[in-house]
């Protein structure tokens, strides 16, 4: 899915981020100074209690908003300094977008909302078919291209959504709370495509949950608290079971709130 990088070059590095809401006396700085460099092929989670700044952290990654300062380059490209036609191509290119709310166009199929950010580049007909091809495999839905999407369940509406995040290859997949709205088999299963794209196709995922066993399926966590980097968990040769115990274990020390049904 995702092209390699050169050997050693991170895929994004942001240095020193802060992003200040409001105005004059009333400001509210929910960014305080945060840095991070993620390499290709990782998975990384990022938790923290309400509030913690998480969402503001991955919209300011991912182009969705812009810092109030800082640095942020992505596969070596400037993003904060690009103008908004520039950043507007860049993020059609080489950006993926899972939400919770799926944000599937409900006049089209699955297929056609999977092949939609394909219609504003120009691949060859046989090349968007193959790649699609893939992903409906990889995601099992290959028996729903020609549903809408009010005739899919949650879980199989957000492996559309995860196919139309990856159907132009992105450099990196960011998602918002994928699993927030699923049930926990769906959301299961969700998160396990999502590992198995990192692991065998090196597909990059940055991903913001509150939960701890959607984390668990991450190479890293980062704990945001009160806008800055509390501490930051690698799971190495862990199992996820092991990984999931010591990932509660940081929120309960945090005092986040704990979401451990699925």
């Amino acid at each position: 899915m995702a092209e390699k990088q050169e050997s050693g070059q991170p895929l994004l590095v942001a240095k020193d981020i802060r992003k200040v809401f409001g105005s004059r006396k009333r400001t509210n700085e929910v960014l305080k100074g945060l840095d991070l460099t993620v390499e290709p092929g990782e998975f990384v989670g990022v938790m923290g209690a309400s509030g913690a700044g998480k969402t503001t952290f991955l919209n300011v990654l991912a182009t969705i908003d812009r810092p109030t300062s800082g640095t942020i380059t992505i596969d070596g490209k400037d993003i904060v300094k690009m103008k908004d036609k520039a950043l507007s191509k860049f993020r059609r290119s080489s950006l993926g977008f899972i939400f919770q709310d799926y944000n599937l166009l409900d006049t089209l199929t699955a297929k056609e909302n999977i092949l939609l950010p394909l219609s504003l580049g120009n691949p060859s007909k046989k090349e968007a078919e193959e790649t699609y091809s893939q992903l409906v495999r990889t995601l099992s839905i290959e028996d729903v291209g020609g549903h809408y999407p009010h005739e899919l369940s949650g879980g199989q509406k957000q492996r559309v959504s995860a196919a139309r995040a990856l159907i132009h290859k992105p450099k990196i997949l960011f998602a918002d709370e994928p699993t927030g709205a699923l049930d926990s088999k769906s959301a299961a299963m969700l998160l396990g495509k999502m590992e198995e794209l990192n692991l065998r196709q090196k597909v990059t995922i940055m991903m913001v949950t509150h939960d701890p066993l959607a984390s668990s399926y991450c190479s890293r966590v980062l704990f945001l608290r009160d806008g800055r980097l509390y501490t930051e968990l690698y799971r190495g040769e862990r199992t996820r079971q092991e990984f999931f115990s010591d990932i509660l274990n940081v929120q309960g020390v945090l005092g986040g709130e704990v979401h451990a049904s699925h």
